[in-house]
């Protein structure tokens, strides 16, 4: 198990079911904010670890190289927009030999003071929580999230859905790269959470809302990581930060 912590947030990936970790996270302290990002890789002979790390790595060092201090959130928005770019190009070009199809999720964001900006690619999660209630939410790049949107299915049936980990973007692979952006303000209290399907397809998201009530980063993610592992059979990643 991988833990980082600061004043306002706890990160961390545990092995949970699984024999081996495809799952990775990063965390960046920046001029004047922090950069987390999340991945969940995939691919057989271990690609998926290798994904992973290679995207997180990739991203994680475009940013680093490239962050200004007082970056227009425009900017801020191409700057995460570009690494993922940038990291979907790195994954293909590793992707030789047995992990030619390997690919991950990437969710990234850049926390400055109450200012979250976001990317998304794949179906690995970001969410602004306030008093136990989404606000605002990355949508997933995901077969399941598409037959809700087309109305097949409902919120309700899409929960353990046997095609829930079929994901329809991703960072390398053969999946086609798609890159959303968000800009959420937070108040104090409120609560980012970032996490892999190891937690979300596990367990319902009202749980995970009514988790993410009270007590500091830390207790919040531990809460989830523990509520996980009763019941995952996946990996599990989980980062949040408190306001």
């Amino acid at each position: 198990m991988k833990v980082t912590r600061t004043p306002n947030l706890c990160a961390i990936t545990h092995i949970g079911a699984r024999k081996n970790n495809e799952d990775n996270f990063t965390v960046l302290k920046l001029s004047d904010a922090y950069y987390i990002a999340v991945a969940d890789g995939m691919g057989g002979h271990a690609a998926g670890e290798v994904a992973s790390k290679v995207a997180i790595e990739t991203a994680a060092g475009f940013v680093l190289k490239n962050y200004r201090t007082g970056m227009d959130w425009l900017d801020l928005k191409f700057l995460l927009k570009l690494s993922h770019e940038f990291a979907h190009s790195k994954v293909i070009e590793s992707a030789t030999g047995e992990r030619r199809d390997m690919g991950t999720t990437l969710v990234s964001v850049i926390v400055r003071g109450n200012e979250v900006l976001t990317a998304n690619t794949g179906d690995s999660r970001a969410a602004l929580i306030r008093g136990g209630k989404t606000i605002a939410r990355t949508i997933d790049h995901s077969l399941v999230q598409r037959l809700i949107e087309e109305g097949q299915i409902t919120e309700e049936e899409a929960f353990g859905h046997p095609a829930s980990n079929y994901i329809l973007h991703a960072i390398g692979g053969r999946k086609p790269l798609r890159v959303d952006l968000y800009r959420w303000m937070a108040k104090p209290g409120d609560v980012l959470l970032m996490d892999t399907d190891g937690l979300h397809d596990y367990v319902r998201w009202e749980e995970i809302e009514e988790l993410s009530k009270g007590g500091s980063a830390r207790e919040i993610a531990f809460k989830l990581l523990e509520r996980a592992l009763e019941v995952t059979r996946d990996n599990v990643t989980i980062a949040v930060w408190k306001w």
